[in-house]
C-alpha cells in the first residue's frame, strides 16, 4: 500500500500537470485549501468524500487491491539472528 506521502506527492504532481494552484483547485472543488494541502503534504485525516472529490478533480481513482505481504531476503533473517 502506499503511503500518504507518496499519494499526496502523486497527487499535487497530477494538479500542477493540469496547470492548477491549489487555490483554484479549492475554488472548483469546494474543499478548503487548507483541506486540499493536508491532502497533497501526507497529513489528511478526513473524510473519504473530501479525499475522492479531490482525487477526481484531478483525474485520479482510489483503487482498492488485496494487501501484499513481503517476506524478508535469506540475508536479512540471517541478520536478525547475528550475535555479533
Amino acid at each position: 500500500m502506499a503511503s500518504r506521502d507518496t499519494i499526496g506527492k502523486a497527487v499535487a504532481q497530477a494538479r500542477k500537470t493540469l496547470g492548477a494552484t491549489q487555490k483554484q483547485m479549492a475554488e472548483r472543488t469546494g474543499i478548503h485549501k487548507t483541506t486540499l494541502s493536508e491532502i497533497e503534504n501526507g497529513r489528511f485525516t478526513g473524510s473519504l468524500d473530501i479525499f475522492e472529490r479531490y482525487l477526481d478533480a484531478v483525474g485520479l481513482q482510489l483503487e482498492v487491491i488485496p494487501k501484499q505481504h513481503q517476506l524478508p531476503d535469506w540475508d536479512d533473517i540471517e541478520n536478525l539472528f547475528d550475535e555479533d
